[in-house]
């Protein structure tokens, strides 16, 4: 049986889940998630985690916030002027808002706090800082 390796195209099912039990995504109900195993698609942790498999294998694996989003940082606390919302916009702790980066990409942000003059705003992923445990089925090898 062909065993999956880098630069294969692969269909998987998957359940993402926190350590606390909590589920964050999964593919159940919809297509399989196809992906080149190797290509930087996926985060690193799911990625390393395919080579080998068969179609049909199931595995669950644990990946360190390293070998994911990242931890969480300092620098994606923003200071942001409160004159660049527009004035009818009211806006509380824990929503969540899209900026664009220097390359015009969206880029989620949770307001942390709202100041007179600015807002606080924070930009790590919302998954930063944590560890994660994915539940996976290879489909297909393409």
């Amino acid at each position: 049986m062909q065993q999956v390796k880098a630069g294969d195209v692969v269909k998987v099912h998957y359940t993402g889940k926190l350590t606390s039990g909590e589920q964050f995504d999964s593919s159940t109900g919809r297509e399989p998630l196809e992906f080149t195993v190797g290509a930087g698609q996926m985060i690193k942790g799911f990625d390393d985690a395919m080579p080998g498999m068969l179609i049909g294998d199931k595995k669950t694996i644990n990946i360190a916030p390293t070998d994911a989003y990242g931890e969480r940082t300092e620098e994606a606390i923003i200071e942001f002027p409160k004159e660049n919302v527009p004035a009818d916009m009211k806006l509380e702790p824990g929503m969540t808002l899209t900026l664009s980066n220097q390359m015009g990409q969206p880029v989620p942000v949770i307001v942390v706090e709202v100041r007179e003059s600015v807002i606080i705003l924070d930009a790590n992923h919302f998954l930063a800082g944590k560890e994660l445990i994915f539940d996976i089925e290879l489909i297909e090898i393409a």
